[in-house]
């Protein structure tokens, strides 16, 4: 299996499966002198852990990360950076009904068909277990990224939207309640609306809103390694993501360019945002703001008709422990994923100019 790698010089590679002894990973090109807040490493992976609350998956997992490599004296050695999340909770049988069975919009029938074999357990390497990995590398990226702010939340659980731009929001409410809404009202809606589809054993969808703030200019490298090219490449390769947009998005086509146009100040700051922070691929030091969509999970807790490996119709039912809902856990793995963009581009923004 290919593409296990991300990044160009602040470079991720994950190992591990949902099912297996540990998942970690590899952190190649982290600059050396860097002091690491391993507790705020584990913070991070608190946020993203399973049994966290009564609207996510209930396997428990404490999700410790080890460090083996590239950290001395609580400073990283710009040797590559090694570390583990060791899996405890497994319940493998939980799975044993799909062994020779596909779940529909899940990643089993591709695998199976592109590998000749797959790890049914969890969904091995398709789980979004996976992406413990990275929220480790993405916190050690924040660290380097000193000055950087980087706030995630959730805007919307189906059909329940936040209508209020991340100006009138306090990002300091994000982890005041399960959902991750900055918005006490909405957020006490959202969560009874999770726990209802979780009631009938459905899954439901979302998105995830993204602020980056103090981005210096200049980050982006044109013409293919554009800078909003490589976060919609980021936040795609995260399991269960559909869509991406960035700045005025899909609702810029409904203007003339003289209304979408940032006027700009005297000192190069402009007067509206609606690039998002980015113009020609480069970041221009304003806000960078994107919404993350995930679909429902694909897992449900109901009967459903599918195919097994003879391609046969057969009536399954989801079993075991999963999300009716990804995004309030898909919080951190968007901050993680926009570390890990904003460091290697910050290291490559170095090679541009004497």
């Amino acid at each position: 299996m290919a593409g296990n790698t991300f990044g160009q010089l602040f470079r991720l590679t994950t190992f591990g499966e949902s099912h297996g002894k540990a998942l970690g990973g590899v952190i190649d090109g982290c600059p050396a002198g860097i002091s690491l807040d391993l507790e705020q490493i584990q913070q991070e992976l608190d946020r993203r852990k399973p049994g966290q609350s009564a609207i996510v998956t209930q396997r428990k997992e404490p999700d410790t990360v080890e460090i083996y490599s590239g950290v001395f004296e609580g400073k990283t050695t710009g040797t590559p950076i090694g570390f583990a999340i060791h899996n405890t909770n497994q319940k493998s049988k939980d799975y044993s009904h799909i062994k020779d069975s596909y779940r529909p919009s899940h990643a089993d029938y591709v695998y199976d068909k592109k590998y000749g074999f797959r790890d049914y357990r969890g969904g091995g390497r398709s789980s979004a277990r996976e992406t413990a990995s990275r929220v480790v590398a993405g916190a050690i990226a924040k660290q380097f990224l000193e000055g950087i702010s980087i706030n995630a939340y959730v805007s919307q659980v189906g059909e329940m939207k936040l209508d209020k731009s991340h100006q009138e929001l306090d990002f300091t409410k994000i982890e005041s309640n399960p959902v991750r809404c900055p918005d006490m009202e909405m957020a006490q809606k959202m969560e009874d609306y999770i726990k209802a589809i979780k009631k009938e054993g459905d899954t439901i969808g979302g998105v995830v809103t993204c602020v980056v703030q103090n981005v210096p200019i200049g980050l982006g490298e044109p013409v293919f390694d554009k800078l909003h090219a490589t976060f919609g490449a980021a936040m795609l390769s995260i399991n269960a993501v559909k869509g991406f947009e960035y700045g005025s998005g899909f609702e810029g086509v409904k203007m003339k360019g003289s209304q979408h146009n940032d006027a700009f100040n005297t000192d190069g700051t402009t007067v509206t945002n609606r690039s998002g922070g980015i113009q020609g691929g480069i970041s221009n030091g304003m806000d960078i703001y994107f919404n993350v969509a995930f679909k429902p999970v694909a897992t449900v807790l109901q009967a459903y008709e599918t195919i097994n490996k003879e391609g046969e119709k057969v009536t399954a039912q989801g079993k075991g422990r999963h999300d009716p809902c990804v995004v309030p856990r898909a919080v951190p793995i968007v901050e993680a994923m926009a570390a890990l963009v904003l460091a290697d581009y910050t290291l490559l923004a170095r090679t541009n100019k004497i």
